[in-house]
């Protein structure tokens, strides 16, 4: 979320205020951003002709890097966005991949990996190929960990399968999960098919064990703002476990609740793999990870849940 404190002597529509203050965002994206409900002033939905005035405060919820320079799909003009880098050493890279863009594809494409590559050539490292350790969903934003030596790829590797790294999730539901905070057991079941799964409340053939914590911070209307952790990392586990309780991810077309997703105009899962804790590593190569705690930048619903404006 961006904010802003207007600053103006006189008076001043408030699509030529951001367009003078954000030159690439154009009416295109200002409308769409309003009708996805993006563009708060003063608390409040407000139509671009709006004036504003000196000491208004106006809430963005948008890309850094949509109002930075990059259009819809995280391009810059000329030239294709570089990855948005949360921590760095001589083992890893840790950084904030966007809802919307896929894991991994092809170089030429726009993808984490490729955006990935662009930041080494640009940091002098051109040529060095960091090794995914896990993925995201395109849909779901939120912290990736990639290795930049073998030893660390093992080694990353090994606590991820042994989920000894927490993983903590931001989402919002469509629906209020009783009781506000739980732990989820079952067992879940792919469908390759179709590509989702399902969670079932008995072991049957070709299962596996799934548990999900999480709790609520806070709820808007028909929304809840969930804090969920992973206990097992399983395909689509959170969006399919909230699903199965009746309270689906907005914004989740596979699992969620498409009217509701529809009415608010909203593309891709509320969903953010908001923060990673690791153990401690002392007497390994990554040592300077032990006990850290990182985190990225909360999304934007987590803005407009916590003030009402989504629900």
């Amino acid at each position: 979320m961006r904010i802003i404190k207007v600053r103006c002597l006189v008076p001043v529509r408030l699509d030529k205020y951001l367009m003078d203050q954000f030159p690439t965002l154009g009416t295109g994206r200002l409308n769409k951003a309003l009708r996805e409900n993006k563009i708060k002033l003063n608390g409040k939905k407000q139509p671009l002709s709006t004036r504003v005035q000196n000491g208004d405060e106006i809430r963005l919820f948008i890309l850094d890097e949509v109002l930075d320079g990059a259009d819809g799909k995280g391009t810059v003009t000329g030239a294709r966005a570089p990855a948005q880098v949360v921590y760095e050493d001589e083992q890893l890279l840790i950084v904030n991949k966007p809802a919307g863009l896929p894991t991994q594809g092809p170089s030429d494409e726009d993808n984490l990996e490729s955006r990935v590559a662009l930041t080494m050539a640009q940091n002098g490292q051109k040529g060095q190929a960091p090794q995914l350790c896990h993925r995201l969903d395109t849909g779901t934003s939120g912290l990736v960990v990639l290795a930049k030596t073998a030893e660390a790829e093992a080694l990353m590797g090994a606590l991820i399968r042994e989920h000894r790294v927490r993983k903590q999730y931001l989402c919002v539901t469509f629906g209020r999960p009783k009781p506000e905070a739980d732990v989820l057991q079952g067992y879940l079941v792919k469908d390759a098919d179709k590509g989702m799964v399902y969670i079932e409340s008995k072991n049957l053939p070709g299962s596996r064990p799934v548990r999900t914590e999480y709790k609520t911070i806070a709820v808007s209307g028909r929304m809840a703002l969930l804090q969920v952790e992973l206990v097992t990392g399983r395909t689509h586990q959170i969006r399919a476990h909230m699903a199965s309780i009746g309270c689906p991810i907005l914004g989740d077309s596979k699992y969620g609740n498409n009217a509701a997703n529809r009415e608010l105009k909203l593309k891709y899962q509320a969903l953010c793999a908001y923060q990673l804790t690791f153990p401690d590593l002392t007497g390994t190569v990554l040592e300077g990870m032990s006990g850290k705690v990182l985190h990225c930048e909360k999304p934007w619903y987590y803005g407009q849940i916590l003030d009402g404006t989504l629900k």
